[in-house]
């Protein structure tokens, strides 16, 4: 093996996150009612087995060859009968990776309301749906909770292979759960957490673009 070897290896290399094991893609979608945006959400049906009657934005796994953007589209239209030409996409929004080895790629995009008046959502995957308006989360801070994150190291670690052979000080974490209320349903997890980065981004905009107050 030569130097040559990495370089032919590594030429066009885009660097990804490490430790990915899946990609996942949900629509972050607003709808323009009465003059207001508002988001769109659904309560997962009860009888899936994984987060059953949660609220969520449209989404699932990213098959071979799709990009996030294609992703999510292609899960609103199953999950809700939304077809691509009622969508229209605005921005990919940050990545949130899980600790599972699941990377989230969240898709913001306009949904035309009378697409949304007449959409038929799949029974199998959705319960129900509901528009909340994004002004309740930006007026409205969430109840975020914290919780630990800490390492169990069996005792068969190779401490001595290491050169730490009274244990090792292995650093611990945390996770932030943002929790809102509306309306009876429970809007918590990563779609709280993206809706607070959401509407963190939003706030932070809008400061940059307040003029400076001249001095007296």
């Amino acid at each position: 093996m030569t130097i040559g070897d990495f370089e032919r290896r590594f030429m066009d290399h885009t660097p990804v996150l490490m430790d990915v094991r899946a990609h996942y893609a949900v629509l972050v979608p607003l709808v323009e009612w009465q003059g207001e945006p508002y988001l769109l959400l659904e309560v997962r049906s009860e009888t899936l087995n994984r987060q059953p009657g949660e609220v969520c934005f449209p989404g699932g796994r990213m098959e071979p060859g799709e990009g996030p953007t294609q992703c999510a589209f292609r899960e609103t239209r199953e999950e809700l009968g939304i077809p691509a030409s009622a969508i229209r996409p605005i921005a990919r929004l940050d990545e949130l990776h899980h600790r599972d080895g699941t990377l989230l790629h969240p898709v913001l995009a306009q949904v035309d309301a009378g697409a949304v008046v007449h959409m038929s959502a799949s029974h199998a995957e959705v319960k129900e749906t509901f528009l909340a308006p994004v002004r309740f989360f930006r007026e409205n801070p969430p109840q975020v909770y914290h919780y630990p994150l800490r390492a169990e190291v069996g005792e068969d670690f190779p401490y001595h292979l290491i050169g730490f052979d009274r244990g090792y000080r292995w650093r611990a974490g945390g996770m932030e759960v943002p929790i809102w209320s509306y309306r009876g349903y429970a809007v918590w997890g990563l779609t709280a957490r993206i809706i607070k980065h959401l509407m963190e981004q939003l706030a932070e905009g809008e400061e940059s673009n307040t003029p400076p107050v001249a001095a007296p």
